[in-house]
């Protein structure tokens, strides 16, 4: 139908797209839907028309990819889709609803800088929100919580700085997200850091401590405060405590320096907290060495159990059925957090982890047929090619691959 002979009154058009198939036939429907659906999965908003028509000749001329980095130029694919996908790897409880915070700026802007991913465990930066009052502090989560209820586009002002400059800790100390004040107000405080290494397992290579569960390894660093005869039935330990804590604890060791500090009786839960670090010549009075006393905690449980004196971690699942989890070549051991995030994101779980958490997140579902392995297959070595690990391309390819026919 031509456009000027349409009758002067129009039936209601209930949506963009119908509007566009009359203003530009040379679009098919197909294709205006897709870009529609594309730019929901990664924006959670609805597209302008000239961002639709943008991504529809994209398609149309069989770039999907760049239809979908289109998509990811809106504002909204940060401070809603990303945000929501973050947020419960920010907290015990796995919970959606909390505010923005340096944990989830920092992943944000490793992804809108399109740097290597595997940096979130292990490099000296977090995000912070340019002429955004008030400014970071390392006591605190105000600065984010004021961007977050700002209109300020995240694209336009979250910019990188030194983690260990802002928190006035040594460089050493700095390690991605896993020491972000939101990371340390939760698996830091209190308890035995073992929740630090937990939680980045579940975040980081989908594998929580039940899938990594092994009682061939040797449980010579498992610590004190593990008994091993549980009730007093030692084959409790040997059946069951033994085949966490033997991989455990020895990669846990390389937070042995780092603690929450807050006020325990006036503030429970850490809000005007800060996490604390064990530099050189800093001593704690209890172990007497940079080990905090938390790593003694209950240590007449079993007075012979491993006393840990440094920060030195091995990683025991190398060998044994945890294999599978695809190790680098390189690595093994090291000291301290930084070189532990680069063990676990060198790994081939650690991309796989994220593959299948987009694929989620994008198409709405859990992949269920051959189809969907192999496009997680796909976007896995997407991902790995040129060791990229570009967090955008992952978004893309999914957003690509669930556009519908």
């Amino acid at each position: 139908m031509i456009f000027g002979l349409l009758p002067r009154r129009l039936p209601r058009l209930r949506s963009i797209t119908c509007l566009l198939l009359l203003l530009t036939p040379n679009l098919q429907a197909g294709t205006l839907e897709q870009a529609k659906r594309m730019h929901d999965r990664l924006t959670g908003v609805p597209p302008s028309e000239a961002v639709l028509k943008a991504m529809a000749h994209k398609l149309d001329a069989g770039s999907g990819i760049e239809a979908a980095q289109i998509a990811m130029q809106n504002d909204a694919f940060y401070r809603v889709t990303l945000k929501n996908w973050v947020a419960p790897w920010t907290n015990r409880d796995q919970n959606v609803f909390v505010p923005l915070n340096d944990y989830i700026a920092t992943l944000m802007g490793l992804a809108l800088t399109n740097a290597d991913f595997r940096t979130v465990l292990s490099a000296n930066v977090v995000f912070v929100a340019k002429g955004v009052s008030p400014a970071y502090s390392p006591n605190n989560n105000a600065h984010y919580e004021a961007l977050e209820n700002s209109q300020l586009r995240y694209q336009d002002v979250l910019d990188p700085q030194s983690q260990s400059a802002l928190n006035g800790l040594p460089p050493e100390s700095a390690a991605g997200v896993m020491t972000s004040r939101a990371a340390a107000k939760a698996f830091f405080i209190n308890g035995t850091n073992r929740a630090q290494l937990r939680f980045t397992l579940k975040n980081f290579l989908c594998n929580d401590l039940e899938q990594l569960h092994d009682l061939t390894r040797v449980p010579d660093r498992i610590r004190q405060d593990v008994s091993r005869s549980p009730g007093g039935d030692a084959r409790l330990f040997l059946n069951g405590c033994l085949g966490c804590h033997s991989g455990m604890d020895p990669l846990a060791q390389a937070f042995a320096y780092y603690d929450f500090s807050h006020d325990a009786a006036n503030d429970l839960t850490g809000e005007n907290g800060k996490m604390a670090y064990n530099g050189p010549g800093i001593l704690d009075p209890k172990t007497g060495s940079r080990v905090h006393a938390k790593y003694q905690i209950n240590s007449a449980t079993f007075p012979f159990g491993y006393i840990t004196t440094n920060d030195h971690w091995d990683n025991y699942w190398r060998q044994g059925v945890n294999q599978h989890l695809g190790w680098a070549p390189q690595g093994g051991s090291g000291d301290g957090a930084a070189s532990l995030g680069m063990e676990l994101a060198n790994s081939d779980a650690f991309a796989q982890c994220q593959a299948t958490k987009v694929f989620k997140a994008v198409c709405l579902q859990d992949p269920a047929d051959k189809g969907d392995r192999d496009q997680i297959t796909a976007m896995v070595q997407l991902f790995q090619a040129g060791n990229s690990y570009r967090l955008k391309d992952l978004f893309a390819s999914a957003a690509v691959y669930c556009k519908g026919d």
